[in-house]
């Protein structure tokens, strides 16, 4: 399957580890910077290179003609054996428990490169699939982050373990906060759907349960955006 990426970044991302799954590169009429930047790498790499018609109007975000974009395969995903091969003793891992907006797993994605993530695991089912979103909201975290889809997250969190990996699962009901988490450790984090949270039998694989603290007693908001979350989590045990 071929997506259509409208990022830049997450463009020239490809080009940069698989360039042989860049179709084509198609400029708009007036390419800024960043896409004369991409149109000239892919140049450079014999791939097709073409100008779109322009049109007017059409919704913000929508496919519409005279924008630029590079037709891309998707990238294939990891063996989860492969991923943990070799684990190092602060490696960190995430697992998503049915994450379904592709906003979300795109900005997961992005946080996982920004921090060092060894890989992602995700949940094949009811859960948003690697569309060109979540590609390009990644802006290039998706081709640098393996990633693994998984048919049964409970059994891919035990093989994790089994790794020497240990599990931790995020709930706004854990009793541990996030700081006393040891940092001593690899950890997968394990994060839940944007409304339900973590699964009855996720949680049960969980090693550890952990809450991210609100800063006063009564907080106006109880709970964080996922991928918030995230990024909270693992600038935690980076530190």
């Amino acid at each position: 399957m071929t997506l259509q990426l409208r990022n830049p970044h997450s463009v020239r991302a490809a080009l940069l580890t698989r360039a042989s799954d860049v179709e084509e590169v198609v400029l708009g009429a007036e390419p800024g910077e960043a896409w004369a930047s991409v149109a000239q790498e892919a140049q450079a790499l014999g791939i097709a290179l073409r100008e779109g018609t322009s049109t007017k109007g059409g919704r913000r975000g929508s496919a519409r003609a005279g924008a630029a974009y590079a037709t891309v395969k998707e990238r294939a995903p990891a063996v989860l054996a492969e991923l943990l091969a070799e684990v190092g003793p602060r490696d960190l891992f995430l697992a998503l428990d049915q994450i379904q907006d592709p906003q979300n797993v795109g900005a997961i994605f992005r946080l996982a490169s920004f921090f060092g993530v060894r890989g992602v695991v995700m949940t094949r089912d009811r859960a948003a699939p690697l569309s060109s979103v979540a590609y390009d909201v990644a802006s290039g975290g998706v081709e640098t982050v393996p990633f693994v889809a998984a048919s049964n997250l409970r059994r891919a969190l035990d093989a994790m373990r089994e790794a020497g990996v240990w599990v931790l699962g995020t709930t706004e009901h854990a009793e541990r906060v996030l700081d006393d988490v040891p940092r001593d450790r690899a950890w997968v984090v394990v994060l839940g759907n944007e409304e339900h949270g973590l699964r009855r039998l996720t949680l049960e694989a969980c090693d550890e349960t952990c809450r991210i603290p609100a800063q006063s007693d009564a907080p106006a908001v109880g709970s964080l955006n996922v991928s918030v979350a995230a990024g909270i989590c693992l600038a935690a045990l980076r530190r």
